[in-house]
């Protein structure tokens, strides 16, 4: 059966409404804020850090602690580096007088979750603890590992699910990548620039990797 012209004719103006309508819906659906870190490059200048990097054989765990890396600090007032991050990395986060959030969502960068409770948050060092220490902390003084592990001015600190958070562990890119591949090129990125930052080593395989999921950037 043929349908009349002008019911042809009003279902092809809809067409493209109905577009519109699923974009905007796809849109306001999305999370309002992504988890993302500050001081994030773009591609280019990513890659020239990459290259500049030194690459060497991984380090001794000989001595390693993490009190050796004191964390969390008071940032200001009541507030100390992980509420800090939850608030900057949530959506629509209230705080108590003690600066822990009583509501609010978390989207979590690396596997896509959104969390409503910080009990299931884990602020995530990018680049691990044990990992720096394995690539040149070492060497520093306690004062330089706690600024490390408080890093609030870099893409050192993410709030990501607590479950991927444990599954990554101290692990680098060689042995471990984030469940949502969408979020592959922005942690290569992190931890590109972390490393940079702090003068920290790579090792032959990390690098690797990182270069692979950097390939994939589009900026």
């Amino acid at each position: 059966m043929r349908l009349p012209r002008a019911l042809i004719r009003r279902l092809s103006l809809l067409v493209p409404l109905v577009l519109v309508l699923a974009l905007a819906f796809s849109v306001a659906s999305a999370p309002s804020a992504l988890a993302f870190p500050p001081d994030v490059p773009g591609k280019s200048q990513l890659q020239s850090e990459l290259n500049s990097l030194s690459v060497q054989a991984e380090g001794s765990m000989d001595g390693y602690s993490r009190d050796l890396f004191p964390h969390w600090h008071t940032v200001s007032g009541t507030c100390n580096t992980r509420e800090t991050v939850l608030k900057r990395d949530g959506t629509n986060v209230a705080v108590g007088s003690d600066c822990y959030p009583t509501s609010g969502s978390w989207y979590s960068y690396y596997d896509g979750i959104t969390r409503t409770s910080p009990s299931q948050i884990s602020i995530d060092h990018v680049v691990a603890l044990a990992e720096a220490w394995r690539s040149g902390a070492r060497s520093w003084t306690t004062a330089k590992r706690e600024a490390f592990a408080n890093d609030l001015t870099g893409p050192q600190l993410i709030a990501v699910t607590t479950e991927v958070n444990s599954a990554k562990g101290d692990r680098d890119p060689a042995s471990w990548k984030p469940p949502r591949t969408a979020s592959h090129c922005g942690y290569a990125k992190f931890w590109v620039h972390t490393k940079y930052r702090w003068g920290l080593t790579l090792q032959s395989a990390e690098k690797t990797a990182l270069q692979s999921m950097l390939n994939a950037c589009s900026y």
